[in-house]
């Protein structure tokens, strides 16, 4: 209990740059605090999470019911577009490493609504994409406002609507069942 309580008081007292791949930023205590991540944090999660969007909207293309289905092809469709410009950008000159594959977590929600019973699926689908991009607004406003590198500050700026729009959407597809 102590050292978490000494791991979240550096993160407040330093910020993200105390540690090699951010506490905070695991933890959620960035998010909670609306602390900036570092570029490479943002990079890492940015693109983790558009893998996850398209992994979880391939599951809901064959398993979900019509409205989930729309709305898989639409992330399918977007967050594509949103990973390739991420990854234009990295190669263009900012200093971080966009992951090859989802981290553990994310492959346990795949494999989760893979392994889900068919009555179960909608409800697990659209709790997931929520959290998917409550997760991922808080993420691009935090880097948006406060991030190190301007031209991946500027992306999140811009490619924030669309994810508002997006989490807009999935809080819709329980009201469709």
């Amino acid at each position: 209990m102590r050292i978490a309580m000494v791991a979240t008081a550096m993160t407040i007292a330093f910020g993200p740059a105390a540690f090699a791949q951010s506490v905070g930023e695991k933890t959620g205590v960035n998010s909670v605090l609306g602390v900036a991540p570092s570029t490479a944090d943002f990079v890492r999660q940015a693109a983790i999470s558009d893998m996850t969007e398209i992994a979880a909207s391939k599951i809901g293309q064959e398993r979900g019911n019509a409205a989930e289905k729309t709305f898989s092809a639409q992330m399918i469709a977007d967050h594509t577009k949103t990973s390739t410009e991420l990854k234009a950008l990295v190669a263009g000159g900012i200093k971080a490493d966009v992951p090859a594959g989802l981290d553990e977590a994310s492959q346990k929600k795949v494999d989760k609504l893979k392994s889900v019973k068919a009555e179960d699926f909608s409800s697990d689908f659209d709790s997931m994409q929520v959290n998917a991009h409550k997760d991922a607004v808080s993420l691009f406003e935090r880097y948006a406002k406060g991030g190190e590198d301007p031209k991946l500050k500027d992306w999140a700026g811009k490619t924030l609507p669309h994810l508002q729009h997006h989490l807009e959407m999935a809080q819709n597809l329980s009201k469709k069942r």
